[in-house]
């Protein structure tokens, strides 16, 4: 093996957001400092990966739960969008630049994970090709700026997976979720509706497509709160919604049952709710967002 250093690209910066590292410091900054830190430190958090001018205030709120004095690796848990995946991957680099710094890949974890064998390789073309953990690169590197040296991430791509692998992989992750020094960075949009989406539930005893969207998110957002991984999938089973992270929000669920088994105690709130437009009619589309995070008590 030669000891090259390999680094994944910023391959969404100047589209999805800002390459400009001062400019992109200006805006997260700004997002962070109109929301409060009710729930430091998270021990978790849920948040979305649409284009910052979309989510960015939105994601805000979870980011500002973050303490960067106690934490010191982050797992960062993004579902596939482009490739198929029956279970969970790794990356295959060493670094994930974003404009402001790079963040460093904890191999050390990686070896760990990848000797239980339920793990594959992403390739650095998928890795690139994805960016639902690329969105959350700038936010980490933020919030964590403090203690710019002192952090790894661990990036895991997370595939359609079973509810009985969504199990495992929630068991096998519950031993990092229980150190106080590890965060989780759960990558989910809510709410894709429209004819592009091919997805039109309507509920019209909530008024406005839009309040049908809003209703439809936040019965399934009280449910995660409510941290049962049985009645999420549930949901899901007879509503459908298009929330696109509900795997890795999956594992992560399992993940905190199997703590709470333990004796755990722990809380989710959602702390900010939004939708990039407002539907209104058939022809309308948007996504949802939504900001939360996971306490212990």
């Amino acid at each position: 093996m030669s000891n090259r250093v390999v680094c994944r690209e910023a391959s969404h910066a100047g589209s999805w957001y800002t390459a400009s590292g001062p400019q992109l410091n200006a805006q997260l900054e700004g997002w962070l400092s109109q929301v409060q830190s009710t729930k430091r430190p998270a021990r978790a958090i849920i948040a979305p990966h649409a284009g910052y001018t979309y989510c960015g205030s939105c994601a805000a709120h979870a980011y500002k739960q973050v303490d960067p004095a106690i934490t010191r690796r982050i797992f960062i848990l993004g579902p596939s969008h482009h490739v198929p995946l029956s279970r969970c991957a790794l990356s295959s680099v060493d670094i994930y630049r974003t404009p402001l710094y790079d963040l460093r890949i904890d191999q050390k974890i990686y070896g760990e994970l990848w000797k239980t064998g339920m793990f594959e390789r992403m390739s650095l073309q998928t890795d690139e090709d994805e960016h639902s953990i690329e969105m959350h690169l700038p936010y980490t590197a933020k919030a964590m700026e403090s203690h710019k040296d002192e952090f790894t991430i661990i990036p895991v791509l997370v595939g359609a997976l079973s509810e009985s692998k969504e199990q495992e992989f929630g068991k096998l992750f519950s031993k990092y979720l229980a150190d106080p020094s590890n965060l989780f960075v759960v990558s989910s949009d809510f709410c894709h509706w429209g004819q592009r989406f091919r997805y039109s539930y309507y509920d019209e005893s909530q008024g406005e497509i839009y309040r049908s969207i809003e209703h439809l998110d936040k019965m399934g957002m009280s449910i995660i709160e409510q941290l049962d991984p049985v009645s999420f999938s549930n949901y899901l089973k007879k509503y459908h919604n298009t929330i696109c992270g509900r795997h890795p929000i999956g594992v992560l669920l399992n993940a905190i049952t199997e703590l709470q088994k333990n004796g755990m105690n722990m809380s989710f709130s959602f702390l900010n709710y939004a939708q990039s437009s407002q539907c209104r009619s058939w022809q309308d589309s948007s996504v949802s967002y939504a900001a939360g995070a996971l306490t212990v008590h």
